[in-house]
């Protein structure tokens, strides 16, 4: 059966007192509308539909980063989640498969439990998700008899009795497309709120003598995100999840509770993160590689035994070969360092392609802007670059080549050749000891003033 997704992404989140579309805010370094839609991937959805509203430009500009063929519709109006689905009727157009309703604040929800909602569809016309809440308060409740969901009520509107049932609505639910639109022209705002709430469509599906069941899954999973408290609780469930995942992977992890990682780090097994590394979105670090103390990495890959800082910057573009090493206070950007090749101190290197088992030495800046564009450095195989060289791009330095300590390199130098390009020095006999003297009288008689 064909699936598309519809991912609710209209509202403002006023609680989260920003000028930022709620759906934006990130955890793991991706936006919680990304979270949403990696969800529901794994289901292979033949379309996914995300209605947008509140700042529905930058949301919509941050789906098609992540689902290029991701169709958005807007909810001018917010006139209730039932409304906002009802949006996304003219995208469903021709469609013959079925729905599953997500939030694009609710971050959690494993492709598992999407699953079981997908298998449950099998017997049943509407499906909905439910989770019994340690707090049930403010939740809708799910009024079930035996393995029949007759209806949902919301908190708001729901008797004491009512309140008294543990099992809560997650919002989320699947059923065929066409029966779903069908029913929720049917809903009607005779509500606290008065909105189209979806909510509604099981008592209209029972009505009609169709069957609708829930299905139920941890509270975790169902965590929808109003507030920043709720957003930093948010990413550090999120990260928790994330070290026992490497942990269990065979990454091993000095201090787990300091290492932060996006939604899509990978790391091979028998790797090494020490305390305190910051992994942004887009790393691959592979088998054997240690991440020393204090460093940050985003975009970038390490390859097969890299050795990496400690307090070192990997930023986008970052490809370290097997066996390289790039040490402290060291920042690579968009740069390919080559097999065995070794960046030790204090060095910039950008839009540069650097030579199996060549040698960077300390204080080395590839200078690769010139306020305008970006020019390339390539440095060969078995290059030893002297400390505190400039390299003015573009330039060539050739394989086995050398440049002298302090050179300013402004033309290409050949292989095998050693490169020298600084002032010649020169020395003047006692001029140190009379410059001195005469700065300390001037320093003495400023203070005498």
């Amino acid at each position: 059966m064909p699936i598309a997704l519809v991912i609710l992404a209209a509202g403002q989140g006023t609680r989260m007192n920003s000028d930022h579309p709620k759906v934006l805010h990130q955890i793991g370094g991706a936006p919680l509308i990304a979270h949403a839609m990696h969800s529901g991937a794994a289901l292979e959805p033949e379309r996914v539909i995300v209605v947008t509203g509140h700042g529905a430009a930058a949301v919509e500009k941050a789906v098609g980063v992540f689902d290029p063929e991701a169709i958005c519709t807007r909810q001018d109006e917010q006139l209730g989640t039932g409304h906002a689905v009802l949006q996304a009727a003219p995208a469903l157009d021709g469609f013959a498969g079925d729905v599953i309703v997500l939030y694009g604040d609710t971050p959690f929800i494993s492709t598992d439990t999407l699953s079981r909602m997908v298998d449950a569809r099998a017997s049943h016309d509407i499906v909905v998700l439910g989770f019994e809440a340690a707090d049930p308060g403010r939740y809708g409740r799910l009024m079930m008899e035996g393995d029949r969901l007759t209806r949902i009520v919301e908190a708001k509107d729901a008797t004491p009795d009512e309140l008294a049932n543990p099992l809560c609505n997650s919002g989320l639910l699947a059923a065929d497309a066409a029966t779903l639109l069908r029913l929720l022209a049917k809903v009607e705002t005779k509500n606290a709120a008065g909105e189209y709430y979806l909510t509604d469509v099981p008592a209209l599906a029972a009505a009609e003598g169709l069957s609708a069941t829930a299905i139920t899954c941890p509270e975790a999973e169902t965590l929808g995100i109003n507030t920043r408290a709720e957003l930093a609780g948010a990413e550090a469930l999120f990260q928790a999840a994330k070290r026992a995942e490497m942990l269990d992977a065979g990454v091993t992890l000095a201090a787990p509770d300091t290492v932060h990682f996006a939604y899509d780090t990978y790391i091979g097994r028998d790797a090494v993160v020490e305390q305190n590394v910051v992994f942004g979105p887009g790393v691959t670090v592979e088998s054997g590689a240690t991440i020393r103390a204090f460093s940050h990495l985003e975009g970038a890959h390490v390859g097969a035994d890299a050795i990496v800082g400690p307090y070192a910057r990997l930023r986008p573009g970052a490809e370290l070969g097997n066996d390289a090493r790039i040490g402290n206070f060291v920042e690579v950007k968009a740069a390919q360092i080559g097999e065995g090749a070794k960046v030790n101190h204090l060095s910039y290197i950008g839009d540069a392609t650097i030579g199996t088992a060549s040698n960077i030495g300390a204080g080395t800046i590839t200078c690769n802007y010139d306020g305008v564009m970006k020019h390339q450095t390539q440095i060969g195989a078995r290059a030893f670059i002297g400390s505190n060289t400039m390299l003015v791009a573009p330039v060539t330095i050739g394989d086995e080549a050398m440049t002298a300590s302090g050179s300013v390199i402004t033309e290409d130098v050949p292989g095998e050749a050693l490169a020298v390009a600084r002032g010649k020095q020169i020395n003047k006999p006692g001029l140190a000891a009379k410059l001195m003297a005469r700065l300390r009288a001037i320093k003495a008689k400023q203070k005498g003033q």
